[in-house]
């Protein structure tokens, strides 16, 4: 079978795709037609992995993909794939492993040559078109290539064999279960400490990420075991973080990654995952500092998401571009005649609380950011700032807008759910808790026969959904039934669970793939197991699986979590990297935190307290005054006294005496 010569992405539902359906290049979409007709021709595969906010992706699509001399080329020799990375992270996982196994540096846009039958034999990166910073020109690589496949295909055969061998042993893999170890948090944490920047926060060096699963490890290990250094290190990252050029001072929310070591020179693209992080840390760092930077931060990074990233139902988008017309981070910076222009006489105010700055190598317009007083500062004057900041944005909204990538990815949306539902607890925002609800509600009505899509666009919709939508919604139902008491969230997240067994469970009960049993396009069939920018879908399912547990008292949910746990943990003692969210998922699993709240609806005094003091290793569950149905159960099957206030917090099955008084419940949360 051989599809028609010509592109094929008009009608694909993803924008990343659709952004290349103009191309001279013959591009398919990743799907068994396209698999199918590279064995047809014998022609080895060029895969092309990007997403739609990659600044890279689009110099090299401008370069090459929409260059005729290249794309003849490409065509002539190969079949071409196209893949958004966000659509189907099970194939990016696969063909990012084989290139860090041929000692390459991973990032996108993805480039990778594959035999007919799928299995990668080399690869890189970005290509530029021409030989230039010492990387051979485009068109160089696939003459390479293809005199390769003609002259030694026997040779690139075993390659790509023992190649797809080493991936699938390395992700698909598994290994002897390893009892769970308190040591193993702590031996993990005092590594990440030992990478730490002292002065400027994040790991030492550059490109400076946030890093979600390191700092959720030294957030849990100052949680657990008090080490205030651990707790600091996360403290003194954000701070940083949103001081620099990383964090949008105009109108909130976190690019990807920093450029340079001070977290001044962002890429500019905004994705939905690492925002919901933001959201999240900023939240327990806000209730364990006080500093109300982190509040603001949360209030202003909202108000962009609901201002900008609101789709159809009330769900939210993927992603914002770095580019506009044509240019990297345009949107976002600012000249000092611009500013002036916009804030006449106002001018000097602003600029005495933000910097900007034109560092070495930045082609762009300056970059906004603030120095460490001018962030102390602006904190303790915020009022005087909102009122320039609206002016500012009011000009900005009028420049060339970033690209939107407008699907709706279920793992990550589950993220920003349970976040929001989080930070509006804590904050008494329940407008932000109402936003989270929406969105929740709008994907969990896109199900078909029971399960989610993992991907919308419109009325388009991918299935099957992956492991990590289904752990990523089960715990944004837990977190929406602490914000709102409705157990008919509790409900919904079984419904995940129970299909996350059904088609996602190995056959011995031992973990989970990330691709269902009925997908048929995936050479190979992960785990989930490596953490990116997000915790691993290992470590979501487990943190669901002990979450649920926690809120139902179901001992053979709790069982089944604590297996599941042994086994990520015998698989992750064999990951050099990327480990960390599991070795977090099986810290909550050792010793689940799980408080029980009695208050009164109309007065209440203890529930205040649990708002303002998140934990993400308890869940919280609240029974009103003289209430009947739907109460919780204490370990052991014990029914609270509904009569009076009380609190009461248990670790696995053992729970501390009633608590009564709101200052003693303070104290014990946050001992």
């Amino acid at each position: 079978m051989t599809l028609p010569a010509q592109n094929l992405l008009a009608e694909e539902a993803s924008p990343y795709l659709q952004q290349h359906s103009g191309n001279p290049v013959h591009w398919r979409a990743w799907s068994p037609a396209s698999l199918e007709e590279a064995r047809t021709l014998d022609r080895p595969i060029l895969l092309s992995i990007g997403y739609a906010a990659c600044h890279w992706c689009h110099v090299m699509a401008h370069e090459s993909f929409e260059n005729d001399g290249v794309a003849a080329v490409m065509n002539r020799l190969f079949v071409n794939i196209k893949v958004d990375r966000e659509e189907r992270p099970d194939i990016d996982q696969i063909f990012m492993a084989a290139l860090s196994a041929m000692g390459e540096q991973g990032g996108w846009p993805l480039t990778m040559f594959l035999t007919p039958d799928g299995k990668p034999f080399w690869g890189g990166t970005y290509f530029p078109r021409e030989a230039r910073y010492g990387r051979p020109g485009f068109v160089q690589v696939m003459e390479a290539v293809d005199k390769a496949w003609r002259e030694k295909r026997d040779s690139l055969h075993h390659s790509a064999d023992g190649l797809t061998s080493h991936v699938e042993a390395r992700l698909s893999g598994t290994h002897a279960r390893q009892s769970l170890d308190r040591g193993a948090l702590t031996d993990l944490a005092g590594g990440i400490d030992g990478m730490i920047d002292r002065d400027l926060g994040g790991l030492r060096g550059a490109p400076k990420f946030p890093n979600a699963p390191f700092m959720l490890t030294l957030w849990l290990s100052w949680l657990r075991d008090g080490n205030a250094a651990h707790r600091d290190d996360v403290l003194v990252s954000l701070e940083r973080m949103l001081a620099g050029g990383i964090y949008d001072h105009i109108g909130g929310g976190l690019s990807r990654y920093s450029t340079d070591a001070e977290w001044l020179v962002p890429h500019f693209e905004k994705m939905l995952y690492d925002n919901a992080e933001l959201v999240r840390f900023c939240n327990w760092a806000f209730s364990a500092s006080g500093n109300d930077l982190f509040r603001i931060r949360i209030e202003e990074t909202v108000d962009w998401l609901l201002r900008e990233m609101r789709v159809t139902g009330g769900a939210l988008a993927a992603s914002l571009d770095a580019d506009s017309d044509g240019e990297e981070g345009l949107f976002y910076t600012w000249s000092r005649q611009e500013i002036e222009a916009a804030l006449g006489d106002d001018s000097s105010l602003f600029f005495s609380y933000f910097t900007l700055s034109s560092p070495q190598g930045w082609e762009g317009k300056p970059i906004v950011h603030q120095t460490r007083a001018q962030q102390a500062q602006s904190v303790a004057d915020r009022e005087k700032l909102l009122p320039l900041k609206a002016r500012l944005l009011a000009v900005r909204e009028k420049r060339v807008r970033p690209g939107l990538d407008a699907k709706t990815l279920t793992d990550w949306n589950g993220l920003m759910i349970a976040a929001l539902a989080e930070a509006g607890r804590s904050l008494g925002r329940p407008d932000w808790i109402e936003a989270s609800a929406k969105a929740f509600a709008h994907i969990s009505r896109a199900s078909r026969d029971g399960r989610l899509p993992h991907s919308m666009l419109g009325a388009r919709k991918l299935f099957p959904a992956l492991s990590s939508d289904y752990a990523a919604m089960a715990n944004a139902a837990i977190s929406l039934f602490e914000a709102s008491g409705d157990w008919n969230y509790i409900d919904l997240a079984k419904q995940f669970i129970e299909q996350l067994d059904r088609w996602h469970a190995d056959a011995a009960g031992t973990g989970y793939y990330l691709t269902a049993s009925d997908s048929t396009d995936v050479p190979i069939r992960i785990r989930g197991d490596v953490d990116e920018a997000v915790s691993s879908a290992t470590s979501q399912i487990i943190a669901a699986l002990v979450r649920l547990a926690s809120v139902t008292g179901d001992l053979d949910l709790g069982e089944q979590a604590w297996k599941i746990a042994e086994h990520a943990a015998g698989r992750a003692a064999h990951q050099a990297h990327g480990r960390a969210g599991i070795v977090n998922a099986c810290t909550l699993a050792i010793e689940p935190l799980k408080l029980v709240i009695v208050d009164s609806p109309k007065d209440p005094k203890l529930v205040p307290v649990a708002n303002r003091c998140p934990d993400p290793r308890r869940v919280d569950i609240i029974a009103l005054i003289g209430s009947e149905t739907n109460r919780p159960l204490l370990p052991g099957g014990i029914m609270p006294p509904t009569d009076k206030p009380g609190a009461w917090l248990c670790t696995g099955q053992v729970c501390l005496p009633v608590v009564t008084d709101a200052g003693e419940l303070e104290r014990l949360l946050r001992r």
